[in-house]
């Protein structure tokens, strides 16, 4: 059995497997958000070893908790719903501010074995080679998912603020993530056209792991 460590502005907490974690804005859980901010729920959430690992669970009856993982990738979880914690994340409980817990596990668990099903294998845009170029670009277009502690919603930036973090053209910018799109697009890549391309390249990105923080330090 391990620990959970939980840190809220500068205070940390070692949640013991024999003990539940609470946070929300009542006085007498864990970790006591901000008793005064009543957009805040009473029992916004909690952490507790069951059988073999840590779960998050959000007590809300109204509110959701938005999770944010090392790669950057956001998931919201509504009112009753749990979640494993298997890695360092951090969790995000909105009221009249953004409140930011960080929670740190042993990463352990193993890799699940891979079963081989007979047909083709899928095709995500493996052998699309991406440029240092476009990790740059990348990297200032999705920084708000890479910072740390990350924004309350990420998302991307403009082009015209990725341009000027990079000190080139707006231009240069767009026609290099259009041709990766394409690129990736054409080896069979998913939801990167359209209304939603550039949020859903970002995800597709982080989760490839085509970009990561340590393209921010480039």
């Amino acid at each position: 059995m391990t620990d959970l460590t939980v840190t809220f502005d500068n205070t940390v907490h070692i949640g013991r497997p024999t003990e539940i974690v609470t946070f929300g804005r009542a006085a007498d859980c864990t970790v006591c958000l901000d008793p005064e901010d009543i957009s805040v729920s009473r029992r916004a959430g909690a952490f507790e070893f069951v059988h073999d690992g840590w779960r998050l669970t959000n007590r809300s009856t109204s509110r959701p908790l938005s999770v944010i993982d090392e790669r950057g990738l956001r998931k919201v979880l509504g009112p009753g719903q749990r979640l494993p914690v298997e890695e360092p994340i951090w969790v995000l409980v909105e009221g009249t501010r953004s409140h930011r817990i960080r929670v740190d596990v042993p990463i352990s668990h193993p890799q699940p074995e891979q079963t081989l099903s007979p047909g083709p294998p899928t095709v995500v845009g493996e052998k699309v080679l991406v440029t240092a170029a476009e990790r740059r670009t990348m990297a200032a277009l999705f920084v708000e998912y890479l910072r740390d502690p990350p924004e309350a919603v990420p998302k991307p930036r403009s082009y015209q603020a990725a341009a000027a973090r990079l000190g080139e053209k707006r231009s240069t910018v767009l026609r290099r993530i259009e041709y990766l799109r394409a690129r990736l697009t054409a080896a069979g890549a998913p939801s990167l056209t359209g209304h939603n391309a550039l949020e859903n390249l970002a995800e597709y990105a982080l989760s490839r792991r085509l970009v990561t923080k340590d393209d921010l330090r480039q």
